[in-house]
């Protein structure tokens, strides 16, 4: 998808995707964790709810990069104290730091399908050794010609079965009542693996 393309669905506020707060499987996750000083990426950001509550509860390196600049604006303006180096306008195919967890929230079913691979492979490279990528993803066909792209497990284990190991990958418990049933958890470990896997 070009920037313009996403700059002008939120300034049209065609966002249907966006619930308005921190989603609870990814609340509760984050409740659980003890490490404030992680490094977190929340890649595709937009409002940027889960790098809100994650600042608010002293995690001290959280980044929220978008294509976008429109809700890295808003974001900041929202909250001045969220440090502004850590709000990153980029292509997440062209980052290249590195990082213990990778937030997935709306981002993968966002890009077009034929990126899925290459965004598997890329999240792959961004983690640190033994980093994670957590998040949600569609379980249920959606559209195929626009976002938000639809999948199942099956076809995403092909992306990231050779990637990452699962520590967790199955339909949520706790997703919200109108994505109930069509949301799948993911917590995955980074796998050790030769750089010549396609």
């Amino acid at each position: 998808m070009k920037e313009t393309n996403w700059q002008e669905r939120y300034l049209n506020q065609q966002t249907g995707w966006d619930i308005g707060e921190i989603s609870q499987p990814l609340k509760a996750y984050f409740d659980q964790l003890t490490d404030k000083r992680m490094r977190i990426l929340v890649p595709g950001g937009g409002n940027g709810y889960e790098a809100a509550y994650l600042h608010a509860h002293g995690f001290e390196k959280i980044f929220l990069l978008d294509i976008a600049p429109y809700p890295l604006e808003k974001f900041a303006s929202k909250h001045p104290d969220f440090p502004k180096e850590h709000l990153i306008h980029q292509d997440y195919f062209e980052h290249r730091e590195k990082y213990d967890l990778i937030v997935e929230q709306t981002f993968f079913c966002a890009i077009l399908p034929s990126l899925r691979k290459a965004y598997a492979r890329h999240t792959h490279q961004l983690l640190k050794d033994e980093g994670k990528l957590m998040g949600v993803l569609w379980s249920v066909p959606l559209n195929d010609d626009h976002p938000p792209y639809g999948g199942s497990k099956e076809e995403y284990r092909g992306y990231f079965d050779n990637l990452f190991s699962y520590v967790y990958f199955e339909d949520c418990y706790n997703s919200i009542s109108p994505r109930s049933g069509r949301e799948l958890f993911l917590l995955a470990r980074k796998k050790k693996v030769s750089e010549n896997i396609p």
